[in-house]
């Protein structure tokens, strides 16, 4: 009943009211039924299901595509295939040279930042006397190179946020850790300016992309637990094997890396479609 409806009600009660006043019986019959009828019109149910419309559903804010959205990206790393990081692990252990390296300490899931600002995935060893930093094919599960630096040589670890030149056009959010293992050397021209040079004296990781997975996976690509245990691992191997002209620790600095690159198209290109990751990238041909 609307409100016109109930006020009519009301009026001819109060009519019949005036006429037989001498009943003072029917003056508070009809009010119960006048209340009952007010009842469900004072009822909050009206506002409750116009502030609940008012408010957009998760699908409509975009959350549930948006994850979905993500998961399918995470789906494309070959590295979340189901015993993929375990075989690749089985494969880099049986190349680990027990009187070079040692007993393997702990295993890691990086991303390695080049001079030039473009992102490769790596596995990284932490071991008793070295730090093995390897390229894995998951795609094909084979190891294509081994990169052995002696953990008696690391001097230097810092760790912070990216950043550029004042004139560089590259961009890079997030924090990372770079390892120096050479104070003494400084990589020439012809190195800074070539996007392949490997004589650096230094590496930068940062997480992979697959760090938020699951527990396990973030685990493996956490860089302050990498940054502790190698810090642990390169004081141990320089007090058993000190190097000459060395001072015997490893400085840690937390400060800003400084990446020496500028026009930032070739990683612009490689970063944004993940080219240094083994991604499943759909089916090509006709």
């Amino acid at each position: 009943m609307s409100e016109g409806e109930d006020g009519a009600f009301k009026a001819v009660e109060l009519g019949e009211q005036a006429e037989v006043p001498s009943d003072p019986e029917p003056q508070s019959t009809p009010q119960p039924p006048a209340l009952e009828h007010a009842q469900p019109d004072s009822r909050p149910t009206e506002t409750t299901e116009t502030h609940s419309s008012s408010e957009p559903l998760p699908e409509a804010k975009g959350g549930r595509w948006t994850s979905v959205l993500d998961q399918f990206k995470m789906k494309r790393f070959f590295v979340l295939r189901p015993g993929t990081m375990e075989h690749a692990l089985e494969d880099i252990a049986r190349l680990v040279n027990q009187e070079e390296d040692g007993a393997v300490q702990s295993t890691w899931l990086m991303a390695e930042v080049d001079h030039w600002n473009n992102e490769k995935e790596r596995v990284v060893l932490i071991t008793e006397k070295t730090l093995l930093v390897c390229k894995y094919d998951f795609m094909m599960l084979n190891c294509e190179q081994i990169q052995r630096v002696p953990l008696n040589y690391v001097d230097r670890v810092v760790h912070g946020s990216f950043s550029f030149p004042p004139r560089s056009l590259c961009t890079r959010e997030g924090e990372g850790l770079r390892l120096y293992w050479d104070r003494q050397r400084e990589p020439d021209f012809s190195s800074r300016w070539n996007p392949f040079a490997t004589d650096y004296p230094f590496y930068t990781f940062t997480y992979h992309p697959v760090r938020d997975v699951n527990a396990r996976f973030k685990e493996l690509c956490e860089i302050k637990n990498f940054q502790d245990q190698l810090i642990q691992a390169a004081q141990k191997a320089l007090a058993q094997r000190p190097v000459p002209g060395k001072a015997n620790g490893v400085v840690v600095l937390n400060q800003p890396i400084l990446i020496e690159a500028y026009v930032g198209l070739m990683s612009f290109i490689g970063n944004q479609n993940k080219l240094g990751y083994c991604l499943a990238r759909g089916n090509i041909g006709f």
